[in-house]
């Protein structure tokens, strides 16, 4: 069979080959020549006219087949090409722009938490980075991390000018890590634009613009490796977790002096603000930015009241089941719990409100509002996301194995 089933290819040929031999046999004794010729040209007529046929149908067919194709493909391949057209440009020319645009925006700060006046000498200092965000007057702002600026001293701002400035700690939080300075607007011209960092997409390209190690001026880049990734942190560094930061995850190279400086996409504007990298022995690409959306939350309210405002219980405590720091078997057979208690928040002081509402030394606070309480990082991120100050919690309780309950009025948490 051919590409088309007509006459000229089916095996009617066959037939017809066979009944020409019939007439052959019935012929023989006429002129068989005449006739021979007669019915050879009907025949050769009749193939060249199914040959044409077949061969008009099969090219229009054809045709209109790849015509249609063609025309989608063009299509396709016109929009692809405009899609390709509207996105390209040279990556390495859109960190340049994108480094020129935030560059003169991101200011060295160094902290001097000691000054050995007797001595005359610096005995420490703290080197990080920040983020110009605004100018309000004759006052330029900036955003850089608490733990840069914590303990502090005299703080001072170097611009990527090299113009030295005094500056003033506006506000900071402990919590996020937010810390927002102050500091003469002079010679300030170039204010970073805050990019949406919930528009962030996997393996976008970023840069990271800081003063690492004290060299100053530093850009790295890399991509997105995680839009948000959610860490345990150890709010008093003593190894227990009892918070957890929402971060982006880069490989972009963030040193120590990193912390406080732009994170920034190819539009030059500022999605995150440094803030830590893993350092163990092996693991590389992997540093840490808060989120701009999250750090202007916090940096708004810090220049305005100059503190975060959350919610107050007063208590001190450690997990009932922690694997990583767990209690010891003589501690847990003292609270004398019932054996269907597994998790929970044991109290080891109360001050406050708390110690108010006569809470006291091992009871162990399972649940605020009926709502399961296991852990402190629980206890904690309950307090301060789903509550505010004022409002009136009830807490239940094992106390020498008895369950109790008691309705505890929130403070306001005091600065530490």
């Amino acid at each position: 069979m051919g590409l088309f089933d007509d006459d000229f290819y089916s095996t009617k040929v066959s037939r017809r080959k066979s009944r020409e031999q019939e007439n052959s046999k019935v012929f023989t004794s006429r002129k068989w020549t005449v006739h021979k010729t007669r019915r050879s040209l009907a025949t050769w007529q009749v193939s060249v006219i199914s040959s044409v046929v077949s061969a008009v149908v099969a090219v229009l067919l054809f045709s209109l087949v790849t015509g249609q194709l063609t025309e989608e493909s063009r299509a396709q391949t016109l929009d692809v090409g405009q899609k390709v057209t509207a996105s390209s440009g040279d990556p390495y020319d859109r960190i340049i722009q994108a480094a020129a645009l935030v560059r003169p925006a991101v200011v060295s700060i160094i902290n001097h938490k000691e000054d050995n006046k007797e001595l005359n000498i610096l005995d420490e200092s703290a080197l990080g980075s920040g983020v110009i965000y605004k100018k309000d007057d004759d006052k330029a702002f900036i955003i850089t991390n608490n733990h840069v600026i914590e303990g502090t001293g005299k703080l001072e701002v170097v611009t990527v000018d090299g113009v030295t400035h005094k500056a003033t700690l506006v506000g900071a939080d402990k919590v996020t890590d937010i810390a927002v300075l102050s500091m003469d607007a002079e010679g300030i011209t170039t204010v970073a634009q805050i990019g949406d960092s919930s528009k962030l997409r996997l393996g976008e390209t970023v840069i990271a613009i800081g003063n690492p190690l004290g060299l100053g001026d530093t850009l790295t880049s890399g991509i997105v490796s995680y839009t948000e990734r959610t860490i345990p942190v150890s709010l008093n560094q003593d190894g227990v977790y009892d918070w957890e930061q929402e971060v982006i995850q880069t490989d972009a190279a963030i040193n120590e002096g990193n912390s406080g400086g732009a994170l920034v996409d190819l539009d030059g504007k500022v999605i995150g603000i440094n803030t830590m990298k893993i350092s163990d022995t092996g693991v590389e690409g992997l540093g840490f930015a808060i989120p701009a959306n999250h750090v202007m939350e916090t940096a708004d309210e810090l220049a305005a009241n100059g503190k975060i405002s959350r919610s107050y219980l007063g208590v001190y405590s450690v997990d009932l089941n922690n694997p990583y720091v767990p209690l010891a078997e003589d501690q847990v057979k003292e609270l004398n719990l019932p054996t269907s208690v597994k998790d929970g928040v044991v109290v080891l002081d109360a001050v406050g409100p708390a110690q108010a509402a006569g809470l006291q030394f091992n009871d162990v606070i399972t649940k605020f509002n009926d709502q399961p309480i296991t852990s402190t990082l629980s206890l904690r991120k309950y307090l301060y996301e789903q509550t505010k100050i004022g409002d009136e919690l009830k807490i239940t309780y094992y106390r020498n194995g008895e369950v109790n309950q008691v309705t505890v009025k929130l403070l306001e948490k005091p600065e530490e």
